[in-house]
């Protein structure tokens, strides 16, 4: 077969295993979609009794898996493709998105297990229960080591030094605390662990046939990883559990080709044997990867708790806020800021002022001028994260900071429609004050990506993009991680294949040759939101200032 014909019958296999489910989707040269099957654990597995996709654990905060659950889900996907007749002999390149934070506890018989696996038997009935020494997993959702944070924080002098060395201050989700709690409290079974994983690189590990190394990236959620020289902190791995480093490996960059498929996926699957693994990385790196924006861009994903990322230059040293090494520029990081009041403050206002029905919303948004009439108000009903505060303000246009009674503010405004304007406008000007405290520079060139539930919502899109002063795009294609996972594949591959010419593009200008951007213009700010809301913008800081100080008092 000539060289053009085989390449063009390539094809680059990526996967996402999120909370609640593993999604396959198969990519043609062209980078379209020639095939997708997903397995939903709650449904799927049911003897798993998941909920969400995770077990609540005994005590409070706890949450778990048993990673046997993701194995045996593998074995269904990759049936499913078969079933709908996907070739996985084309299959060059294969790599995976998955949930952050999560850990697996490889025993010496787990590791022999996946070396030697026999291809007449199912993926889970070789690695079973025991080729882990923790059969139940904790996961992202389980936030019960606040006394490991606290003990990893202090061992290395506070967490100033843990934001500088790690991107972020020591978070009871992240890995190294749960590893430490492991390490406290089943000393034997953390002994007894030959290697940990995250859920990424155990999704490698599983088509590897050995335990996959790291990548920068989601390493970056742990608590361990020095972000800019990426590398394991010594310090850090002291204070969490001893000789970690021989169990985590050396971490690798997001395009490092881990090696070959296993035997076993060759034999029972028709994979050829060529066919390369590439590093795996966590959900947010791979969907800002999938997303395919460039350092002008921030994404605000809507959802029940709103999350902006954005491209750095350089880390800024918050106290809140997540900087991981980025998915595909090497020089590059990734900012992450979750915030608590999102749509679930949003759908409270939809019941209260709009008879809970969203058309309503939208017109009594539509229907008050942009800027308000000059009355702002900050609804932090849950604690918010930045900035650490909980309560309402409200402020009519004659109040600023030094008025008498800035801190009380107004009860309530004179109608539903000023009442929401002022809870959107609020709302999004927390989140480009806090983008901005983080480093990422509003200009001329500014493109907002909205993603999530209330990304559908124009109204709400148009005070985005006045406030933000940028224009606002959707994606038309919402599995952001999939994707990466798939187009990370493709471009490795690429890399490995033109690694002596002078040929190599970006990342983001290799995918975009291949396929067109999924992006859709939806709102362009009005001319004069720039003269609006900038001097709004001190007046948000100056309330956020207040609720912030009667929360220290």
């Amino acid at each position: 077969m000539p060289q053009e014909e085989q390449d063009a019958k390539q094809t680059f296999l990526g996967f996402d295993l999120s909370t609640q489910k593993l999604k396959a989707i198969l990519l043609n040269s062209e980078l379209n979609v020639v095939a997708t099957a997903e397995v939903k654990f709650d449904s799927d597995l049911p003897e798993f009794r998941t909920t969400g996709g995770a077990n609540p654990g005994p005590n409070k905060f706890e949450y778990f898996v048993q990673p046997v659950m993701w194995v045996k889900a593998m074995d269904i996907v990759l049936d499913r493709l078969v079933m709908q007749e996907a070739d996985l002999s084309t299959v060059v390149a294969i790599s995976g998105s998955a949930q952050q934070h999560g850990s697996l506890y490889w025993s010496k018989h787990g590791i022999t297990a996946l070396q030697n696996l026999d291809a007449d038997k199912f993926l889970h009935s070789q690695i079973d229960d025991s080729a882990f020494v923790v059969n139940r997993t904790p996961i992202w959702m389980d936030a019960s080591t606040l006394k490991q944070c606290f003990e990893m924080e202090t061992a290395i002098g506070g967490h100033t030094e843990m934001v500088q060395k790690t991107g972020s201050k020591c978070y009871a989700r992240f890995t190294g605390p749960q590893i430490r709690k492991i390490y406290q409290q089943r000393t034997h079974a953390y002994e007894d662990a030959r290697r940990i994983s995250l859920v990424s690189s155990f999704l490698a590990s599983l088509f590897l046939g050995k335990v996959a190394s790291i990548d920068y990236a989601d390493g970056s959620g742990m608590n361990l990883l020095d972000i800019r020289n990426k590398t394991w902190s010594k310090t850090c791995l002291n204070a969490c559990a001893p000789d970690l480093e021989d169990r985590l490996g050396e971490p690798v960059s997001g395009f490092s080709i881990l090696g070959n498929v296993s035997d076993y996926f060759v034999q029972r699957f028709c994979f050829p044997a060529t066919c390369k693994v590439v590093a795996c990385t966590g959900d947010n790196p791979s969907a800002l990867a999938g997303m395919l924006v460039d350092k002008n861009w921030l994404s605000i994903s809507l959802g029940t708790s709103d999350t902006l990322m954005m491209t750095l230059d350089e880390p800024p040293n918050l106290e809140e806020g997540h900087v991981l090494c980025h998915p595909t520029e090497s020089h590059e990081y990734m900012g992450l800021l979750c915030f608590r009041n999102g749509s679930l403050v949003r759908e409270a206002f939809n019941k209260s002022e709009a008879d809970n029905n969203w058309e309503t919303f939208n017109e009594l948004l539509d229907s008050t001028p942009r800027g308000n009439f000059g009355n702002m108000a900050l609804h932090f009903n849950e604690m918010e994260i930045i900035p650490k505060a909980k309560g309402t303000l409200r402020w009519n246009k004659d109040m600023n900071g030094s008025s008498h009674d800035a801190a009380k503010g107004v009860l309530k405004f004179s109608s539903p429609q000023i009442e929401i304007r002022a809870l959107v406008e609020g709302q999004m000007l927390h989140h480009r004050a806090i983008a901005e405290d983080m480093g990422f520079h509003f200009g001329s060139q500014t493109n907002i990506l909205v993603t999530g539930g209330a990304s559908v919502n124009k109204s709400i899109l148009q005070v985005i993009a006045d406030v933000f002063s940028a224009p606002v795009y959707t994606q038309n294609e919402s599995e952001a991680a999939l994707l990466g996972a798939a187009y990370r594949a493709a471009y490795a591959y690429h890399l490995h294949h033109n690694s002596n010419t002078e040929s190599i593009k970006s990342y983001r200008d290799y995918i975009l040759g291949q396929t067109p951007n999924h992006l859709k213009l939806v709102c362009e700010p009005n001319k004069d939101s720039g003269a609006i809301y900038t001097p709004m913008l001190q007046r948000y800081r100056d309330m956020a200032h207040i609720l912030e100080s009667q929360l220290t008092h």
